[in-house]
């Protein structure tokens, strides 16, 4: 078993580079969407009975990359959170039903918050394992060089 083939790039360490370079954009993307979410925390609908923003989840899912047959993660569908709308009064607001409440998104920013911590570290965390699997490839051709 070699670590990495010279000619085509495959092996386990690129394997490995290559998982932690799919998790590293799944997480892009979570952030992304959180941010959407976070952006849209206070959007409400703009006519009386119309839907708020509904928060946005990012799923995820196990796949295998055709070019080098290692097992990655990718984005799966982005679905809508099916919690309810808050409701706020606000009899003034375009959107206000006739008791003059407000449907509200069913965001919370301090589950956004939570969710863009995480992904953060497994972003991070899927960052330092290319790093240390470059030293290694770097190691391994420092100890054939000599």
């Amino acid at each position: 078993m070699t670590l990495l083939s010279p000619i085509t790039g495959s092996g386990p360490l690129a394997d490995a580079m290559e998982t932690a370079a799919s998790g590293m954009r799944a997480q892009a993307l979570r952030v992304r969407v959180v941010s959407e979410n976070l952006a849209n925390a206070e959007s409400t609908a703009a006519v009386p009975g119309g839907t708020p923003y509904q928060r946005k989840m990012v799923t995820f899912e196990q796949a295998i990359d055709r070019a080098t047959g290692a097992n990655i993660v990718q984005a799966g569908r982005i679905t809508t959170d099916k919690a309810p709308f808050h409701v706020a009064y606000d009899p003034s607001h375009p959107a206000a039903n006739a008791q003059g409440y407000v449907e509200m998104p069913n965001v919370s920013p301090a589950i956004e918050m939570a969710d863009m911590r995480e992904a953060e570290r497994s972003y991070e965390a899927n960052l330092s394992v290319i790093g240390q699997t470059r030293s290694m490839i770097g190691k391994t051709l420092d100890i054939l060089k000599a």
